[in-house]
């Protein structure tokens, strides 16, 4: 199956919404919440990417910008469509969102716990800055802080 990374439209909100709802580790923001990143309204740069295949939405992606400081704020695949590479179509193109919107580097947070997503991370340059004990519940997790350099990714 071809897979598309695109900006996300109003019509794709239900379905980010579902796979948000499906996810455990997703955020969880309300339907607003997404409606405000596709409609740019708020206060910083954000952007909603869809991973669109076979005519649905499969999996969503948010970053942030802040000055020179780009963040992954979360990425979720629908449970049917996880290990396609999916989820690392959507880094790479937030990634790429950071760096065109002027970000020097990219922070992102994740579960301790999640083996899987960190190997990701690391794969695709990231490395670990620290830890904060305690910052997730049901279950209760530590974060994983972890930056990518950018400069020094593309230089590995």
């Amino acid at each position: 199956m071809t897979v598309c990374v695109r900006p996300a439209t109003v019509g794709d909100l239900s379905a980010v919404f579902a796979i948000d709802r499906e996810s455990e580790t997703a955020p969880h923001w309300s339907e607003a919440e997404y409606f405000r990143i596709v409609e740019g309204s708020g206060a910083v740069r954000r952007c909603l990417l869809v991973a669109e295949g076979a005519g649905e939405v499969l999996g969503y992606a948010v970053g942030m910008t802040v000055a020179v400081v780009g963040e992954l704020e979360t990425v979720a695949v629908q449970a049917s469509a996880r290990r396609r590479g999916i989820g690392r179509s959507l880094c790479t193109a937030v990634l790429a969102w950071c760096r065109a919107e002027g970000a020097a580097s990219v922070e992102l947070e994740v579960r301790a716990a999640s083996a899987g997503a960190r190997k990701l991370y690391e794969e695709l340059g990231f490395h670990l800055v620290g830890v904060r004990r305690g910052y997730y519940d049901a279950p209760v997790d530590d974060a994983a802080l972890m930056r990518l350099e950018f400069g020094v990714a593309e230089a590995k």
